[in-house]
């Protein structure tokens, strides 16, 4: 929905409004349709906004409420800002707009901290209270929305990207842990490490208390539970209740809003059934959109064979785009500059091309990222549950791109160390709360791998055009559902068998049985001709070699045989090693 950012100084010193201007210009894409400021000495707040609920000036940015002394900023959608705004009205509150802003305020007044455990939604805010001078920031259960922070003993500084963050005063140096992370996690590296040490993030489900004197608390609010429900419950069952929450899902995010929403449809099952469940809860003239690119070898370019038979079966208001090959490398350097961290997700240029064109026709989409994480959808599931012996190995061997010793190969030795990757998994599977050892690998991607791979890149990449995406795959009532149940069901009939149970009747079998599908762009993936060359000159570029990330040896045989390198999920480790330092030299060198 927006673009936020603030400064809350412990120093001494005010914040500057050239400061402010200096973040909001980095988040000004987020956030098109109008801007504000707010500063009281100390704390300083900015703010770009994309109008989608109460669309008049009266849900503008920074909300100042003066009777209750508090002051937000927020990003995201707070999908039961209706039934709160009752809630709140009968406790004797009196709202001056119509917006989920202003219900996040009256709900911190009432019920503090614990507000967050009313707000059903994806969000990120800070709340500016003027009379204990503390600053209470927040984001999300699943992580949808971003925030990113730096801190020092001066100033406690935030933003939605860490483009605005990099305007300021902060440490750039090279974080070796997430260095590790980043060619290891094909990306990912886990909140609350950045690939630039002065740059942290907020760990979903969490928030923070700052005081003037620069203290900080940070509490966990939300942890899933992954384990079964204490009574029985049949095969059927599940699928029913799943049926029931998936629909409450997509619904409640169609209905928040005052400007049309339309649907990404990609072909596969997870997009094509949202629009189905559309259809079977009453809505009519149903926006769609698809992408395509063109094919390289025997790797298709598209999945038009299945999103036309989905508009065709529903009668959607349909738009798609095809791009050439030739389109994609010039626009390489736009996609990038609005990474907020290097994403090697090959389908991250295609949201971005998508989202360019609808946006011109809708400000609200939704999308199906989460499914395959939690219902099982993707093929390295069945392997690992095969796989005996250690937890971590069992994991790594069919998920992590490259293994301790050939990392150690890909890097320069000042980043050699000890196997943050192995150590972070062996973390997160010891942690209580999960039945078995896949339990533990769907509930590790579901909560923190998926929030800073695909749900981040969506994010970017739609919010580069001014455009939200909401994952209602990505529900936390749903995701604790999903997680509860057995992953022999979910895993049945080469995975997300509850969803296909459900699409039974609804979609044809043509796209229900056909085999996964991921967001294609091949180009991307088996990399060749002018590809090759522009991936080879950043590599090779004097600014790569002063860096001094890689071994010069190692990426010289990855350009030379880049088929040969690909990673366990069938990545391109040189489109790895390329995106990485191409991040830096557009988004840090400048």
């Amino acid at each position: 929905m927006c673009g936020i950012c603030g400064q809350f100084r412990f120093d001494g010193r005010e914040v500057t409004s050239e400061s402010l201007d200096n973040m909001m210009l980095k988040l000004a894409k987020r956030g098109p349709d109008s801007s504000g400021q707010w500063t009281a000495q100390q704390i300083g707040f900015g703010h770009q906004r994309l109008s989608i609920i109460d669309l008049s000036s009266y849900g503008s940015q920074p909300m100042v409420d003066d009777k209750l002394e508090l002051t937000l900023v927020f990003n995201g959608t707070i999908y039961n800002y209706k039934s709160l705004r009752s809630q709140l009205l009968k406790k004797g509150y009196i709202f001056f707009s119509n917006s989920d802003t202003e219900v996040i305020i009256k709900a911190y007044h009432f019920w503090g901290e614990n507000c967050l455990e009313h707000l059903d939604g994806m969000f990120a805010f800070a709340i500016w209270d003027h009379t204990t001078k503390k600053l209470f920031v927040a984001r999300d259960r699943m992580g949808i929305k971003p925030l990113y922070f730096n801190s020092t003993s001066k100033a406690f500084t935030f933003a939605s990207n860490s483009q605005a963050l990099l305007t300021q005063e902060i440490d750039r140096s090279i974080n070796p842990v997430a260095l590790q992370q980043q060619l290891s996690l094909h990306g990912v590296v886990p909140a609350p490490n950045t690939i630039i040490n002065g740059i942290h993030k907020l760990k979903p489900g969490s928030y923070m208390i700052l005081k003037s004197d620069g203290q900080i608390q940070e509490k966990t609010y939300w942890r899933p539970n992954a384990k079964r429900p204490d009574h029985e419950v049949s095969n059927e069952e599940y699928i029913e209740r799943t049926h029931e929450l998936l629909t409450a899902a997509v619904t409640k995010r169609m209905n928040a809003s005052d400007v049309p929403i339309g649907v990404l449809l990609s072909g596969g099952l997870d997009s094509s059934l949202i629009v189905a469940l559309l259809k079977e809860a009453g809505h009519e003239r149903i926006r769609t959109f698809s992408i395509g690119f063109e094919d390289i070898d025997d790797e298709a370019g598209s999945e038009f064979e299945y999103s036309d038979q989905i508009v065709s079966r529903f009668e959607t208001d349909h738009k798609k785009y095809k791009v050439s090959n030739q389109e994609v490398l010039p626009r390489l350097s736009e996609a990038v500059l609005n990474m907020a961290e290097p994403m090697v997700g090959q389908d991250a240029v295609a949201f971005y091309l998508l989202s360019e064109q609808v946006s011109k026709h809708t400000k609200v989409v939704l999308s199906g990222q989460g499914a395959d994480e939690a219902f099982a959808g993707y093929f390295w599931y069945p392997r690992m549950a095969e796989e005996y012996g250690d937890e971590v190995n069992r994991f790594s061997k069919h998920y992590v791109d490259r293994p301790h010793k050939e990392y150690l190969q890909t890097v320069a030795s000042k980043y050699h160390g000890d196997n943050h990757t192995h150590n972070w998994l062996n973390k997160e599977f010891t942690k209580p709360g999960a039945d078995s050892f896949i339990d533990k690998v769907f509930r590790t991607d579901m909560t923190r791998l998926i929030v800073d791979d695909p749900v981040k890149r969506v994010d970017n990449m739609t919010m580069a055009w001014g455009l939200e995406a909401r994952v209602p795959f990505m529900d936390t009532e749903l995701v604790e559902w999903a997680l509860s149940i057995p992953p022999v069901l979910k895993m049945r009939e080469e995975g997300k068998y509850p969803l296909k149970k459900i699409s039974r009747g609804l979609l044809p079998n043509s796209v229900i049985d056909r085999k996964k599908g991921y967001f294609p762009m091949p180009a991307l993936k088996y990399i060749q001709g002018e590809f090759l060359e522009f991936m080879s000159d950043i590599l090779l570029s004097d600014a790569c070699r002063n860096r001094c990330i890689f071994d010069e040896h190692y990426v010289k045989k990855v350009i030379d045989s880049p088929r040969e390198y690909m990673t366990a999920l069938n990545g391109s480790r040189l489109w790895h090693l390329a995106l990485l330092e191409y991040w830096f030299q557009v988004n840090v060198d400048n």
